[in-house]
């Protein structure tokens, strides 16, 4: 194959951000270009497409139809960690227990590669016990993340934000081949289940959640696209229901179904 050119050309630059911003909503800023650069040429060089070009039509005209999920796999932005903004948690183990008797069902709306879920989990099985009624559903639009989510099996780097009590209460320390390695106890990973989806699309009918997080993911729409992800989300969210966002975030002009009973964690309807 040719040389794949280093540059990406300003043209192909704005299809790029185009495309990901009808699937994703995601808006790349002109700052991003050198990360797209960085992200995309190392998926040229394994197709053997020599410009940027090339691999647009690649995606846009149905060659791999898989390869636009390939494209928002690589070009979408995953930071997390093991109990990230800790305040969300200790807010919702108090939540939890004054329901402890209830069947609840909480939903991370981004899950990433699984860290928020799990420390979702650990909060509930400390609250109400692993026999207890609840369960959580993580969503992400990445597939590679939530199958990562889904395996729940972590090299021992990622256990920043992790106490150690939570560590060796929850976790499986690997061994022989597994050394390095950590997995999220059985009994955690038997009420959760992950799934690919598009905050963008009317989600489909489902049994309606208790409590969504939809964390530090708004900072990349714009506000149209912002409005459009919390009227979906609100669908599925019970009359009284929580929607928690990222401590740089607000649902401040988004929606009038939302009253903030703290920052960042809003409840649906007009009691606190």
């Amino acid at each position: 194959m040719n040389e794949l050119a280093e540059d990406l050309p300003e043209r192909e630059f704005q299809l790029f951000r185009q495309l990901m911003y009808r699937a994703t909503g995601v808006a790349l800023t002109e700052a991003k270009k050198t990360l797209v650069v960085g992200r995309l040429s190392s998926r040229l060089r394994q197709l053997g497409i020599s410009d940027y070009a090339a691999y647009y039509r690649y995606v846009t005209q149905g060659e791999d139809p898989d390869e636009l999920q390939r494209l928002i796999d690589v070009l979408t932005t995953h930071e997390t960690y093991f109990f990230r903004e800790e305040r969300h948690f200790q807010w919702l183990a108090q939540w939890a227990r004054q329901r402890a008797t209830a069947a609840l069902r909480l939903w991370s709306a981004a899950c990433s590669s699984g860290e928020e879920v799990w420390t979702m989990a650990m909060v509930l099985a400390d609250t109400l016990g692993t026999a207890a009624r609840w369960s959580i559903l993580g969503s992400d639009i990445s597939a590679q993340v939530v199958e990562q989510a889904r395996k729940a099996h972590y090299e021992d780097a990622r256990t920043r934000g992790l106490p150690d009590t939570m560590r060796r209460r929850y976790c499986l320390k690997g061994v022989g081949s597994q050394e390095g390695t950590f997995l999220i106890d059985r009994a955690l990973r038997d009420h959760a289940e992950f799934e690919v989806r598009n905050l963008l699309e009317s989600p489909p009918d489902l049994q309606p959640f208790d409590v969504i997080f939809l964390r530090n993911v708004m900072i990349y729409f714009d506000p149209v696209t912002k409005k459009k992800v919390i009227e979906n989300l609100l669908t599925q969210l019970k009359p009284e229901g929580f929607l928690v966002v990222g401590h740089s975030e607000s649902l401040n002009g988004l929606t009038t179904d939302m009253v903030a009973v703290q920052p960042t964690i809003y409840r649906r309807g007009d009691r606190g």
